[in-house]
């Protein structure tokens, strides 16, 4: 099949219509009313999206400051690594989804990346604050330096890279599919493990600001994650032509080696970890996969994780079910404005 190259969106183009005749490679005026979009309940999305608000300066880290020393070695080479692996994956991630959108015909589109993109630079922001409450600078640096120099790390990123990557050099309609199915992988499962890791964490008493923030990122990223789906959908409905046996066995494949990769990482990098259990999370990262695959309108792979392993995440994770806390109003995870950074008034 040829490859036609998208062009990117140009600001304003008056003598086409404002609703948009596709996501990609469509017409649109570029002028946005939220009342006649293409996919109206796209509107429930943003609004939801908006509704996630949260700075990462204002939650109160005092306890994990005097906490963090008194963790095992294992604790704290595990969350020091899955924070260099977290900003590895927000950092691009920030850039992709503003990518996406200058090719979006569709301004709410447009309008919703803008925001996902906001959240994913809020959300590597946190990683710089943690880190900042509980080590030096050197190992601030040596932390973020992972995503560079980790061999396991580099491993399990290599595909991600290459399709987004290719996004870049080649903004065809299939590499914007193949990047939606990446940062569904990403929204969706990628983070997972990490997440379990810190929630395992505040289980246990410990780390309770940094499982605190870790909750609001995930909140995001479910939303994210069902935003992706439903884009991905949309463009392949639109897009049928690459609606075929060989793309979707392409998802399939490059579901499984995520599936297997990530499985991999976690092994290393939560090993003799008290508190998590290597097969229950192996199970958690395919039922996530499975999760996903639905969303996209696509069939499990996993038939026998069709449920969540790891009941006890559902705790601490806000809106895992799709019900709603406010960040300035939520009860259950103690949230503290504090009047200077990491809440050094506190000690």
């Amino acid at each position: 099949m040829s490859q036609t190259l998208l062009e990117k969106v140009k600001t304003l183009e008056p003598l086409h219509p404002n609703k948009s005749t596709g996501v990609f490679g469509g017409k649109s005026s570029g002028i946005l009313n939220w009342n006649d979009i293409a996919y109206p309940h796209w509107y429930k999305m943003y609004k939801r999206l908006i509704g996630n608000y949260w700075q990462a300066d204002e939650v109160n880290m005092s306890a994990d400051v005097k906490q963090f020393a008194k963790l095992t070695q294992a604790e704290q080479d595990a969350y020091l690594k899955i924070i260099g692996l977290l900003s590895t994956l927000d950092a691009p991630q920030t850039r992709t989804a503003l990518l996406i959108s200058l090719y979006a015909t569709d301004p709410s589109v447009q309008s919703i990346m803008a925001v996902i993109a906001q959240q994913e630079a809020v959300h590597n922001e946190s990683y710089s604050y943690v880190l900042s409450s509980v080590v030096s600078l050197d190992e601030q640096n040596e932390s973020f330096q992972l995503g560079r120099k980790d061999p396991v790390l580099l491993k399990r990123n290599e595909h991600i890279m290459e399709v987004y990557n290719n996004f870049v050099e080649e903004p065809t309609i299939e590499n914007i599919l193949k990047t939606l199915v990446y940062s569904a992988l990403l929204e969706g499962m990628f983070f997972y493990s990490g997440f379990a890791f810190f929630y395992n964490l505040a289980r246990h008493n410990k780390m309770v600001g940094t499982s605190t923030m870790v909750s609001y990122i995930n909140r995001d990223e479910l939303e994210h994650g069902r935003f992706i789906a439903e884009l991905f959908r949309a463009t392949l409905a639109e897009n049928p032509q690459y609606n075929t046996n060989e793309f979707v066995d392409w998802v399939y494949r490059h579901f499984k080696k995520s599936v297997e990769l990530e499985i991999e990482w976690s092994s290393y990098v939560l090993a003799d970890l008290e508190g998590i259990d290597l097969e229950e999370m192996a199970g958690y990262v395919k039922y996530r996969a499975n999760k996903m695959l639905r969303m996209m309108g696509l069939n499990e792979i996993y038939p026998q994780h069709v449920e969540n392993p790891m009941k006890w995440i559902r705790a601490y994770v806000d809106n895992f079910d799709g019900t709603k806390t406010d960040f300035f109003e939520q009860k259950s995870r103690q949230y503290t404005k504090t009047s200077d950074l990491n809440g050094f008034d506190d000690l």
